[in-house]
């Protein structure tokens, strides 16, 4: 039997998890005190998933750049990716909170979205 362990970052508790595995197959997440984190100790452990968030370059705005994230997770492995393709988005203003900036970010499925609101210069 394999044990990994974990800190917990589906709350703000940030539990102790150990997450008990054979033959790649979850067996039981102990530590946690929320259903969450025995959610996030499965998915952890077997295919680990973050929100990215970053900024990108904004013409014609009050602004230079908008700060952006990921709709919805990505795999850990494309994190990199994701922020090397936003490398080379650019927006023209105005931006809108929700505003999708980037769709299927290297390749994920994923849109970036915009986070504030960025007006236009005058």
């Amino acid at each position: 039997m394999e044990k990994k362990e974990l800190i917990c970052i589906g709350c703000p508790m940030g539990c102790p998890l150990t997450v008990e595995m054979e033959g790649g197959a979850v067996l039981q997440v102990k530590g946690n005190t929320c259903p969450r984190g025995d959610a996030y100790g499965r998915k952890e452990v077997t295919n680990p998933t973050r929100i990215v968030t970053s900024t990108v370059r904004v013409t014609g705005g009050t602004l230079p750049m908008v700060s952006c994230k990921t709709r919805t997770d990505v795999p850990k492995g494309k994190i990199f990716d994701v922020a090397r393709a936003l490398k080379d988005v650019t927006v023209r203003a105005p931006v809108c909170i929700g505003q999708v900036l980037a769709e299927n970010v290297a390749g994920t499925g994923v849109d970036v979205i915009a986070t504030k609101n960025v007006g236009v210069r005058n």
